[in-house]
């Protein structure tokens, strides 16, 4: 008997803790701030933003290659033939698939007050 009324009393308990409530659940935010992203991006806002010294080759990439959206798909050997050195062309085509899949974005400059 005494085991009937531990199991109903469970189940009242339960019944009340997943009914829906008016208020919405508190949800913690376990990350920081978002940073800033560029609107715009463009070939020197991409390279800029990968660093390791990939910006020195913006005026080159934009005469030969022309728009960002053909330097996501550009082959390492398009890159090669612009003169592009084997560890800048590793770090663009990284970077241009993972800005492909969503799972990176080039950043903003700060803006300084």
């Amino acid at each position: 008997m005494a085991w009937m009324q531990m199991i109903q009393s469970a189940r009242s308990l339960l019944r009340t803790t997943l009914q829906p409530s008016s208020t919405p659940p508190s949800l913690y935010r376990f990350y920081s701030k978002p940073a800033p992203y560029a609107v715009k991006v463009g070939i020197p806002e991409f390279l800029s933003g990968i660093g390791g010294g990939v910006e020195t080759h913006i005026a080159k990439l934009e005469a030969e290659i022309g728009d960002f959206s053909k330097l996501l798909v550009t082959r390492t050997l398009r890159l090669k033939k612009c003169g592009v050195p084997c560890k800048h062309r590793k770090l663009i085509l990284k970077y241009s698939q993972k800005y492909r899949l969503g799972l990176w974005k080039p950043r903003a400059d700060a803006i300084k007050a």
